[in-house]
């Protein structure tokens, strides 16, 4: 059986873009524990450590997990603490290029894929008239980055790499993945 460790509704909708054979066992893991890790490995060392947390308990199944960061320059922007930091998140991407990376780890008794997949992302230049009215209508509280690539909104300019990533689950490369897996 296939586990996904999350308990995102927008990862469990992606998912369900390669396979409806799967249940949700949400990782308990407290990402609070290693505020050392590098940006760079920030997504990889968390989507293992969620994985393994979920797996000692389902050893003799396929445990998927996943996390998703946004990082602009050297500073990874996470989820707002509330609506003026959704904001503040928003006028610091305005006009810029940031990069959106997912950190992936399938694990069974047999093998273990873990990944880091990237995408750049182009920000329109956005007035402050468009960031409230974006951040009013989304309620962005609970996404990296204070966006969602899926909103109707015209935040993004273009982006060079999988927009499912920017969704946070990078889809085409997990479907490689579980195929590797003979899932």
């Amino acid at each position: 059986m296939l586990i996904l460790a999350s308990s995102s509704p927008r990862r469990q909708q992606l998912l369900r873009l390669i396979t409806d054979d799967f249940i949700i066992i949400p990782s308990k893991y407290d990402e609070s524990l290693h505020p050392d890790l590098k940006n760079e490995d920030l997504a990889y060392d968390l989507a293992r450590l969620k994985a393994y947390q979920v797996y000692k308990s389902h050893v003799d199944d396929i445990v998927l997990a996943c996390d998703t960061i946004v990082v602009l320059k050297d500073e990874v922007l996470g989820k707002p603490h509330d609506e003026e930091d959704a904001k503040r998140m928003l006028r610091l991407l305005s006009g810029k290029k940031h990069v959106v990376l997912s950190g992936y780890t399938i694990i069974s008794k047999k093998y273990e894929i873990s990944k880091t997949v990237k995408t750049d992302v182009y920000f329109k230049k956005l007035s402050e008239e468009q960031i409230e009215a974006y951040v009013k209508k989304y309620q962005p509280l609970d996404k990296a980055g204070a966006y969602g690539i899926q909103d109707d909104f015209p935040l993004i300019e273009r982006i060079e790499g999988s927009y499912y990533n920017v969704m946070g689950l990078p889809i085409e490369d997990i479907r490689h993945s579980l195929r590797l897996l003979n899932f």
